[in-house]
């Protein structure tokens, strides 16, 4: 990506620059585009949950900047040797999920692949004075984090046949959960910075909030919400390898301020599916948004942290 030739254009208001989690293009003084595109390889047996668990993830890139999804095309990869009924499924647990976005869904494509693989090219909308990105956070600013971490650790329990039903239906249960909810019900606060929680872990996606935003971030871990399970793999060594390379990735601008229990620290760099969002929002307004959450009732969330002056490491850990 850093090869390729910058876009210098005024209507790009957001673009690669910044590893933002969308593009944001200006249409006009009341309105712009937001345009994302993800897929992935199932993460669960059941197509229908696979289909809606991979239409919450890629919905979230729209949510995290604020915006609205407007139309949604299909992005199908998928082999000869499985049923089409399959394939079916899958796209009817993605249409469920568009359907509760209130977005179109408008077509798509698919391909031949030896591999099932789904999601969503999105189109959404926002007012261009209202789009969050995120390199804009404020000293001061404290972090919300609207789902609980461990859905990494948890999947790969899955696939070993570790983990108890209960266990299992939670994991479900954030991923398909649309973090529509979450921004739409504190958008109105004052939020600075605002990103979602998924391959490259909390860390990882915090280093990029503060190295775009010229702050460091201190993360404490205590706080951190943990999806039931989690931590216990962990120390079983459950744990995927896209954990080992988040933390090889940013390890070197991380500080730690006191000793972190083995497990946390893991599930603070656990790569997520349809993770959550981290918002960087006004100290005054935190109070309000926490009790705005609380009346939702979709995921466990946390006040985990808050934005400092910059400092030698981008992020510390207490």
């Amino acid at each position: 990506m850093r090869k390729l030739q910058k876009t210098n254009d005024a209507r790009l208001l957001v673009g690669i620059d910044t590893s933002d989690d969308a593009a944001i293009v200006l249409m006009s003084e009341d309105i712009a585009l937001v345009q994302t595109l993800d897929f992935f390889t199932p993460v669960v047996d059941d197509p229908y949950v696979f289909g809606q668990i991979a239409v919450a993830n890629s919905l979230s890139d729209v949510y995290a900047m604020g915006g609205t999804p407007l139309t949604a095309m299909n992005i199908v990869c998928f082999p000869k040797c499985l049923p089409s009924e399959v394939l079916e499924q899958i796209l009817l647990g993605g249409s469920s999920k568009i359907e509760e976005a209130g977005a179109l869904l408008v077509g798509g494509h698919s391909i031949e692949d030896d591999e099932p693989k789904y999601g969503l090219s999105v189109t959404g909308t926002i007012h261009p004075k209202k789009v969050l990105s995120n390199n804009k956070a404020k000293v001061g600013d404290v972090l919300i984090l609207t789902k609980p971490l461990g859905l990494g650790i948890l999947n790969t329990a899955v696939k070993a046949s570790l983990t108890s039903d209960r266990q299992y239906e939670d994991a479900i249960h954030t991923m398909k959960t649309l973090n529509k909810y979450a921004i739409e019900a504190i958008k109105h606060l004052r939020i600075s910075a605002c990103t979602d929680i998924t391959g490259f872990g909390l860390i990882g996606h915090a280093y990029e909030v503060a190295k775009g935003s010229g702050v460091s971030i201190v993360i404490d871990s205590s706080k951190i919400p943990v999806i039931e399970g989690a931590c216990e793999f962990a120390n079983m060594g459950i744990i995927p390898a896209g954990m080992y390379s988040n933390k090889e990735y940013v390890e070197s601008n991380v500080e730690y301020l006191y000793e972190v229990e083995q497990a946390i620290d893991d599930v603070m760099y656990d790569p997520q599916t349809s993770g959550g969002l981290l918002v960087a929002i006004d100290k005054e307004d935190a109070k309000e948004a926490l009790y705005i959450l609380g009346k939702i009732e979709k995921n466990p969330f946390e006040l985990i942290g808050e934005v400092v002056r910059k400092r030698e490491a981008a992020i510390l850990i207490k």
